[in-house]
């Protein structure tokens, strides 16, 4: 009656009683049981979500509940867990705001099983300060920190005193160094430790040796920019009524020139040891006769102020030579005063046809080069070379070709002039 085709009584009833024996799958019940691992999970997270509450609450923390039963490393790994999770004050070292409450300083009563801060909690941390004091095992309450007497201070003051971070310390003391080592008497000594040790009346010798060199500093200053910016009669006016403040500005030059790597009066005398000792040189803005007393040719020298006894006092616009009477021309950082065309046109009358003018200036002077050496070439002479490799001064050499040509101003010639900043 059930004949089918593909299945026989004997193959049927067996898949049938095989289907019947295989277990059915049934969905998860929801009221299984979790198992004892999770249990023990679930409490020390409670466990240390109270020990958060406890430090940031003002008031008594509520005492938890004893560990499980049978949990031997719940409680220790509470507290581990707790020092890890500390606000950044505790970790830091700070007094907490929890402190302030006698019940959390005394600590949980022994019969609660909740563990406090303790030892092992503060430490865990791994940014704790170096200057934070271990506490007693007892004893929750923090030592006390550098910042404390201050906070104690404005506390008895009435006034609230804000919390200092790690960083704006570390600031505050280096703003205390840079002020301290902020004036220097000398090389190196401090005004205030270097000069403590010292005897009234040498101390006063020293600041005043201070204070002098200063105005000396700012008068060179004020007599290097008016040097730049008059003319050369002007100049030789101004050392007439005051011949110490040639002796001010020298001393001043030497300095700053002193600072260079190199001296370009050096390379001029150089170059004329290499030269014929017969030639005639003439030396405009001479100074202290460097170049005078380290080569053997005959050197006519002219400036403002004798510094010594070759020097021949003029003004470098009329010296006092025939024309066509030496061979080289030098103006070594020379070249001052707003009649710079008057000047070059005196170095091409002394010259002879051929002679060489050698002219070393300060490179930030130079607006333009290229207007710079036209405006000489007009005046009769023709480039040489140039040397532009030194980042302080340039120098370059000039040929005598014939009487200058120009007819009116040259502002090729108007070099910048060295100001100073007002102090």
């Amino acid at each position: 009656m059930f004949d089918e085709g593909g299945w026989n009584k004997e193959d049927g009833g067996e898949a049938l009683s095989q289907a019947l024996l295989r277990p059915r799958h049934r969905p998860a019940q929801h009221c299984t049981l979790a198992p004892r691992g999770s249990l023990q999970k679930q409490r020390r997270r409670l466990l240390a979500t109270l020990q958060r509450l406890e430090a940031s609450s003002c008031t008594d923390p509520p005492q938890s509940p004893g560990p499980l039963s049978g949990d031997s490393e719940s409680e220790s790994d509470s507290a581990g867990r707790a020092g890890r999770k500390q606000p950044r004050k505790q970790r830091q070292g700070l007094k907490p705001r929890a402190a302030s409450s006698p019940g959390v300083a005394a600590g949980a009563p022994s019969g609660s099983g909740a563990p406090h801060p303790g030892p092992e909690a503060g430490p865990a941390g791994r940014r704790r300060r170096k200057d934070s004091a271990a506490e007693a095992p007892g004893d929750s309450t923090p030592a006390p920190s550098k910042e404390q007497p201050s906070r104690e201070l404005g506390a008895a003051a009435g006034r609230p005193v804000p919390l200092l971070t790690r960083k704006q310390w570390r600031n505050k003391q280096k703003n205390k160094r840079r002020q301290k080592n902020k004036f220097k008497v000398g090389a190196g000594q401090d005004v205030g430790q270097g000069t403590s040790a010292l005897p009234a009346s040498e101390l006063s010798g020293v600041l005043r040796a201070r204070m002098e060199e200063r105005l000396q500093s700012a008068r060179f200053r004020y007599i290097n920019q008016q040097l730049y910016t008059s003319s050369s009669q002007e100049a030789a006016q101004l050392f007439q009524r005051d011949p110490a403040a040639f002796a001010i500005y020298h001393r001043g030059f030497a300095r700053q020139v002193g600072r260079w790597p190199e001296n370009p009066v050096h390379r001029i005398i150089q170059y004329l040891r290499g030269r014929p000792a017969s030639l005639v040189v003439a030396d405009f803005g001479c100074g202290d006769c460097k170049i005078a007393t380290s080569v053997r040719n005959k050197v006519h020298s002219f400036d403002l102020v004798a510094l010594s006894p070759r020097v021949t006092v003029c003004d470098m616009a009329k010296v006092p030579l025939a024309d066509e009477s030496v061979d080289v021309t030098v103006f070594c950082l020379a070249l001052m005063g707003t009649n710079l065309q008057e000047i070059l046109e005196e170095a091409n009358r002394v010259l002879r046809p051929g002679g060489t003018l050698k002219v070393a200036e300060v490179a930030s002077r130079f607006a333009d080069i290229r207007a710079f050496v036209s405006a000489v070439t007009q005046l009769g002479f023709q480039i040489v070379s140039k040397d532009l490799g030194n980042p302080f001064f340039y120098m370059f050499d000039f040929s005598k070709t014939g009487q200058p040509r120009a007819g009116g101003s040259l502002p090729g010639l108007a070099l910048r002039p060295c100001l100073y900043k007002k102090r």
